[in-house]
């Protein structure tokens, strides 16, 4: 008896221990596989105010869209990355890079000099016109008639730094806003007679506020490209993907999509 029970005792002691075993193999292999299954998040920071670009489409939800974002969206699938996109003030984009807030800034932002010093860049994606916009009857058609007006961009936009290089040798004064809405806002009520704004951007509030107009000026220095930390891997991932994007027509089909390229 006392050795049949021993036997017993032994069975269930083998028992429970083969079945720890195959439950710790199989824990093991469960974590294996989430851990190769969840794609890397990449932070991008970008400036929601600058339809066709990027901006909130309210009538939809609160989701960011516009050409940035599918050009976006189609690289980082394509690389195997979640995206995640942060809003803030077009000021804060590069700072936003610096202390390690976001992996990459996409925001109709322009490779300036000044701005590489700083930055790295991707290759150019799209290149943009300056507009004067006014309110409708002002009778400003050229940079000569912005003498001795008060003249509005947006904080950290290459049309502020237009706007510095103009007031200088045209003899205007210059004010900074955060937001492209705010500029329209202000020269609405009198507070600006006029301000230098991206030409796709403008021909949005130019279409939905009757009260202003404008006038195309020139182009815009550098092109938009997608700016990097300093020596970021991720420079090269992107501008491989890009480079095929532009190459096969899908960078140009998205462009069209959001307005009419000349």
């Amino acid at each position: 008896m006392k050795k049949i029970i021993s036997m017993l005792v032994m069975s269930m002691l083998i028992i429970g221990i083969l079945a720890a075993c195959g439950g710790a193999k199989e824990e093991s292999a469960n974590e294996g596989v989430n851990k190769d299954s969840d794609a890397k998040v990449l932070k991008m920071a970008t400036s929601a105010d600058y339809a066709p670009f990027e901006y909130i489409d309210t009538a939809k939800g609160e989701d960011i869209i516009g050409l940035d974002i599918d050009i976006a969206k189609a690289i980082t699938e394509k690389l195997g990355y979640e995206l995640e996109i942060q809003d803030m003030d077009f000021g804060g984009l590069i700072s936003s890079l610096q202390n390690g807030q976001a992996d990459f800034v996409m925001a109709a932002m322009s490779a300036t000099d000044e701005r590489k010093e700083s930055v790295d860049f991707s290759d150019t994606y799209y290149t943009s016109k300056h507009v004067i916009v006014s309110k409708k009857g002002s009778g400003i058609k050229s940079v000569d008639q912005l003498k001795g007006k008060k003249v509005g961009a947006q904080l950290g936009s290459i049309q502020e730094e237009k706007a510095k290089e103009l007031a200088e040798s045209t003899g205007f004064s210059y004010e900074s806003r955060n937001r492209v809405p705010e500029l329209i806002q202000e020269i609405l009520a009198g507070r600006l007679d006029a301000a230098i704004i991206e030409d796709t951007v403008a021909k949005g509030y130019l279409e939905e506020a009757k009260d202003v107009e404008g006038t195309t000026i020139e182009d815009a220095d550098g092109g938009y490209a997608i700016a990097f930390p300093k020596d970021s891997e991720l420079k090269e991932e992107f501008n491989t993907e890009l480079k095929k994007m532009i190459e096969n027509g899908e960078v140009d089909k998205i462009v069209k999509k959001w307005f009419d390229a000349e």
